[in-house]
């Protein structure tokens, strides 16, 4: 049979074995170790478990981390044979002294307390101490979105002692760059971590003095696909969708002031859910610059019309003036006027108008005649105008039909070249 040799229990030998090891109720544990002398170092390092959200219209992160805290107190040294450490749990940490460290421009932050608090004190037998506990923190980040969302971002954790200067207390990052460590299964959704690092330095205040100050940074670059598909590619595709006016007949006055219509309610609302989302800043963003020029591109392609339109109606005015005139002049009725000088071809024009020399004709019928001609040879001239406009010099404005022809390469060319300053900008 097996014979099972119980550890032997210090908690039933002595009672209140452990702090009488300590001797915690021999000294005034209310001041710093070797109060009165030089600055006691406490050293630190931090393992960072999760970067949990980052908030733009906030502007801070919130940072779940595993903090400690290196020093040596002789208070606490005990004798030992084994050399071995002694490890407790937060009740000891209410009797003794602990660095006061706290976090700069934090906005809430907790030790977490599930199921008990989440506090370890590992004291070492010639005093040194090892004070690790685990905090969520939600700190402030100053963020710059002139390049938002081709943007990244820098935030630093920062830590220093509340109470103690300088000269009472130095705080420093135990091993240099190695002091800070991260879960290799750290992600965000709409960031890419590239680096983290630590810094140090001084802060000055004129009512208490200098303290250490110690930092955390990290850089965050922003995934940009989302945007893409968010932002965009619509914003994009409505611009492109504004141009289909250019090719729709510009007497289809329906079907053109509709789709102007529409692409610009769609570029106001993706404007407008952009900006929901963002705080409100008093610069211009990247994504500012992208959309209001969509925008304008948009608002353009209405413009357009409006001015293809107008020229079209005066047009149609001037040739209703120039047929009236026809009309007064030769002493013939309008609709005879208008029925020659519509769509009819000349041999059409001749067969209407034209007689056999053996043929008996009217003076009504001669003043027919000559406005048929007439008008054939207005028509005629009007052509001939149109084939020749490039050596006539004929201004783009007088062609209703030019301004739509040119639209479609002047849009399209000009949208490519901002893009391609954009993205080389930008990106």
């Amino acid at each position: 049979s097996y014979v099972y040799k119980k550890n032997h229990d210090v908690t039933k030998t002595w009672r209140g074995k452990t702090e009488r090891l300590l001797r915690v109720d021999n000294h005034d544990f209310t001041m710093r170790p070797a109060f009165g002398g030089p600055a006691i170092p406490v050293g630190v390092d931090v393992q960072v478990e999760s970067l949990d959200s980052i908030s733009e219209v906030d502007m801070d992160f919130t940072m779940t981390l595993y903090l400690r805290h290196y020093w040596k107190d002789e208070r606490l040294s005990f004798p030992s044979t084994t050399n071995k450490s002694m490890t407790f749990d937060g009740r000891l940490v209410r009797k003794i002294w602990v660095p006061d460290v706290f976090f700069v421009h934090s906005k809430r932050s907790f030790i977490h307390d599930t199921t008990t608090d989440n506090i370890m004190l590992r004291v070492f037998p010639d005093g040194h101490v090892l004070y690790s506990m685990r905090v969520t923190v939600t700190s402030m980040c100053n963020m710059d979105f002139s390049r938002f969302p081709l943007d990244s971002q820098t935030c630093s954790l920062e830590l220093e002692s509340y109470a103690y200067t300088d000269e009472d207390l130095m705080l420093y990052w135990k091993n240099g760059n190695e002091s800070l460590k991260t879960d290799e299964k750290i992600s965000l959704s709409r960031f890419l971590i590239q680096k983290f690092h630590t810094t140090s330095r001084l802060a000055f205040y004129s009512s208490t003095g200098w303290y250490n100050r110690l930092y955390i940074n990290f850089t965050l670059r922003r995934h940009i696909f989302f945007f893409l598909l968010q932002t965009y590619f619509p914003a994009t595709l409505m611009v492109i969708l504004s141009w289909v006016s250019f090719w729709i007949d510009r007497r289809a006055v329906p079907a053109r002031v509709s789709l102007g219509i529409t692409t610009v309610l769609t570029m106001s609302t993706i404007i407008t859910g952009v900006n929901a989302s963002m705080p409100r800043v008093s610069y211009i963003k990247a994504v500012d610059i992208y959309l209001w020029v969509s925008f304008v591109f948009v608002f353009l392609s209405v413009l357009e019309y409006a001015a293809v339109n107008y020229l079209t109606t005066v047009q149609e005015r001037k040739e209703r003036k120039l047929r009236e005139r026809f009309s007064c002049t030769c002493g013939i009725p309008h609709s005879k006027t208008m029925m020659l000088d519509g769509n009819y071809s000349e041999f059409d024009a001749n067969s209407l108008a034209g007689y056999t020399r053996n043929q008996m004709v009217s003076e009504e019928e001669k003043q027919e005649k000559m406005v048929v001609h007439l008008a054939m040879s207005n028509e005629s001239n009007s052509s001939r105008k149109r084939g020749l406009k490039g050596h006539m010099g004929l201004r783009i404005i007088q062609n209703t039909h030019a301004i739509d022809k040119y639209s479609r390469l002047i849009f399209p060319g000009t949208y490519i070249f901002f893009n391609l300053i954009y993205w080389s900008v930008f990106s």
